[in-house]
C-alpha cells in the first residue's frame, strides 16, 4: 500500500485508569494530568494524537475539561476505548473473559458501546468516530456493533499477536496492513469500517516468513527452548513494536523504515497514558523508566520529522486510504 508515496503517522493512545488490569476495583485517574506535558511534546513536532478515553475518563469532570480544550483547539483528536468492566451496563458476571469485550453477547456489546459513545458526546459535544476495544478484545461482532453507532475506524487488531491464552482473540495470522471491514456485500467504503492495526511488524522484510517461524515455534516444544529469544538475540527474527512501552527508540526507527521500504504508508504508534506516570504499568516502574518513555517517543517523532513523515488524525486514515482504493 502505498498512499501517493507518502508516509502518515498516526499516534494513538489509550487514556485510562491507574488500575488499568485491576479489574474489580474503583478506577482511579491521576494519570491523565500527564497528557499535559506529553501534549506540549506533540505540538513541538506539529503531531496531532488520538485519544482514546475510557468510560471513567470520559466521565471525570477535571479530565474532561483538560481533553476538550485539546480537542477544541485542534491539537488532539478524541475516540472512545472501551474497558467492559468500567462500561454500563454491567449486566456481566465480573471474570477475567469478560474483559475482553468480544467475549459478551453481542446486544451487551451494543449496550456498552453506546453507553460510552453517549457519554463522550455529552461531555465532548462530538460524535466519536474511532475506536479500540480493550485488551485487544476484537472481531467481526465488535465491528457490527461500532458500525451501528457510527465509527469509520477501528484499531483493535495487534497484527501476529494471539492472546488466547488471555481469553483474547488470534491475530497471529493478520497483517499489519488497513483493511475495510465490509459490513455488506457492496464492498463501499462508505458502509465499512477501517480497520488500522497498530504497528506491529518485523526488523526483516519477510514478515510472512518470520512470522510464519514464530508460529510453529509456538506450536511445537521448541518453545519450551526458548528458541524465538534466541532468533532474536541472532537478529534472524526480531518482532518490534512501535511503541515506547517495549521497544527502544532505535528499533522502533528501524520496524518504520522497514515498512515504508515494503510499502506500508501507515505507521500507528500505541501506548497506554498510565504509563506516562511510574509505578502503574510494567513497562514504567521506577521514575527513571519513565522519563526513557518519554525519550524514546521524543526520538522517534525527531526521526519522522526528518523523514518528512506526515503526522495524521486517526481519523483521517479513512479518507486517506479510501481516496487510492489500495486495500482490499
Amino acid at each position: 500500500m502505498s498512499l501517493g508515496g507518502d508516509v502518515y503517522l498516526a499516534i494513538t493512545i489509550d487514556v485510562e485508569e491507574d488500575n488499568w488490569s485491576n479489574y474489580g476495583t474503583a478506577p482511579v485517574l491521576t494519570n491523565i494530568p500527564r497528557l499535559l506535558e506529553l501534549q506540549r511534546l506533540f505540538d513541538r513536532y506539529a503531531v496531532k494524537p488520538t485519544y482514546l478515553i475510557t468510560y471513567p475518563v470520559a466521565s471525570d469532570k477535571s479530565s474532561v475539561s483538560m481533553l476538550r480544550k485539546i480537542m477544541e483547539e485542534g491539537r488532539c483528536e478524541i475516540g472512545a476505548h472501551l474497558h467492559p468492566w468500567y462500561t454500563p451496563p454491567f449486566d456481566e458476571e465480573k471474570t477475567v473473559r469478560n474483559t475482553m469485550l468480544f467475549n459478551l453477547p453481542k446486544e451487551l456489546q451494543h449496550k456498552k458501546i453506546e453507553s460510552l459513545h453517549g457519554k463522550i458526546f455529552e461531555n465532548f459535544k462530538m460524535e466519536p468516530v474511532t475506536f479500540r476495544s480493550g485488551r485487544w478484545g476484537f472481531d467481526r461482532t465488535v465491528a457490527e456493533n461500532i458500525h451501528r453507532m457510527g465509527y469509520k475506524v477501528d484499531t483493535s487488531v495487534s497484527p501476529y499477536m494471539n492472546w488466547e491464552k488471555y481469553n483474547g482473540p488470534n491475530f497471529s495470522g493478520r497483517s499489519p496492513m488497513p483493511e475495510f471491514l465490509h459490513m455488506d456485500n457492496k464492498r463501499d467504503p462508505g458502509s465499512s469500517i477501517l480497520e488500522v492495526p497498530a504497528t506491529i511488524g518485523f526488523l526483516q522484510s519477510n514478515f510472512d516468513g518470520c512470522n510464519a517461524c514464530l508460529n510453529k515455534i509456538a506450536g511445537s516444544n521448541l518453545r519450551h527452548f526458548r528458541l524465538a529469544g534466541i532468533l532474536d538475540k541472532l537478529k534472524l527474527v526480531n518482532k518490534v513494536w512501535l511503541s515506547p512501552e517495549s521497544d527502544d527508540g532505535d528499533k522502533m526507527i528501524r520496524l518504520a523504515k522497514t515498512f515504508v521500504k515494503k510499502k506500508y504508508s501507515i505507521l500507528n504508534m500505541f501506548f497506554h497514558s498510565p504509563s506516562l506516570q511510574n509505578g502503574l504499568t510494567p513497562f514504567t516502574k521506577t521514575k527513571e523508566e519513565e522519563a526513557e518513555l518519554a525519550n524514546r517517543i521524543e526520538k522517534f517523532l525527531k526521526f519522522k520529522e526528518m523523514s518528512n513523515i506526515k503526522s495524521i488524525k486517526l481519523s483521517e486514515s479513512f479518507q486517506l486510504i479510501k481516496n487510492t482504493g489500495e486495500v482490499k
